[in-house]
């Protein structure tokens, strides 16, 4: 396993940061200081949108800016905000969808990362199962769109949106059933939900097998990789605390050796301290980690 190695730069827009978001030069500059081989970029202003880049003259000069720090771009994670997609008109949502679209192809992305939008919440049959079809048919077009154009979506799941139980993620990207429609397994939400059951509604759905259970679950659709560690707590009672490596309850050179075959030919894995105030430390301290670890376990 020789993966790229990029850092979320929403970890240094939210949360702590949100008041005085980092640049994206400064992220670019720290990024290629701490080892990292690229970044996946947060898709909410003041970091690069298609509003802010609106020319593909801008977007070059963009790309061009990234390449000179010697890095490359793993991701990009835009808004839906305006339009959750379980729950608005699937054209305002494929609007939004095909100008990430254009943008990305302009930069050279290839992944696209999306989620729910909804917080989790008690529905009823016939509310939940609306709405699952309302989303699987949005999602499944927007496959269909980016498949068109050689990109992929992949669905990050997390306690903190809607369908964050394990067989509801694997029902759901069975029922999009397209190519260019996979999951994001990210280490610390496969662990919240998957072994605490944070934030599930109703009964808990626990996996005794933890992470690794997880994955196998979803052995065919893992189309991206987040790792990060957790503590098994929530960060401010909504999504996964993203905790410093070899701070928390993963076993990093457990859960690789496990997730060898489904990651190994992944040409990117990207390092996620979203909400983490101590990542400008924590992120220099990863890369060698990671390095470690995977060396450890080939």
């Amino acid at each position: 396993m020789n993966p790229k190695i990029s850092i979320g730069s929403w970890a240094f827009a939210f949360g702590p940061f949100a008041e005085a978001p980092w640049p994206l030069a400064r992220i670019l500059q720290y990024a290629q200081h701490a080892g990292y081989d690229g970044v996946e970029i947060n898709g909410f202003a003041p970091h690069p949108t298609p509003e802010l880049y609106p020319t593909a003259e801008s977007r070059q000069a963009l790309l061009e800016e990234i390449r000179s720090y010697g890095l490359g771009i793993s991701g990009y994670a835009p808004d839906f905000t305006s339009a959750p997609p379980d729950r608005s008109e699937q054209s305002a949502y494929l609007e939004l969808l095909q100008g990430y679209i254009d943008f990305c192809l302009d930069l050279g992305i290839a992944t696209i990362r999306v989620d729910t939008v909804s917080p989790p919440e008690a529905l009823t049959e016939a509310e939940y199962e609306e709405r699952f079809s309302r989303l699987v048919s949005t999602w499944r077009t927007s496959a269909e769109l980016a498949s068109e154009k050689g990109l992929r979506i992949v669905w990050e799941f997390e306690p903190g949106f809607w369908l964050n139980k394990p067989s509801e993620v694997k029902r759901l990207v069975e029922a999009v059933n397209h190519p260019a429609f996979q999951v994001l397994f990210d280490t610390s939400h496969a662990y919240m939900s998957g072994v605490v059951g944070a934030r599930q509604t109703g009964e808990k759905e626990l996996l005794s097998g933890g992470i690794t259970e997880y994955a196998r679950l979803l052995e065919d659709h893992i189309g991206h990789f987040h790792l990060i560690d957790s503590d098994g707590t929530l960060h401010d009672e909504e999504t996964s605390t993203h905790a410093a490596f070899g701070a928390g309850e993963i076993d990093f050179q457990a859960v690789l050796s496990e997730l060898k075959p489904l990651v190994s030919a992944m040409e990117w894995w990207c390092v996620d301290f979203c909400f983490n105030a101590e990542v400008e430390e924590w992120g220099r301290e990863a890369i060698p980690f990671i390095r470690k670890a995977i060396k450890e376990v080939e």
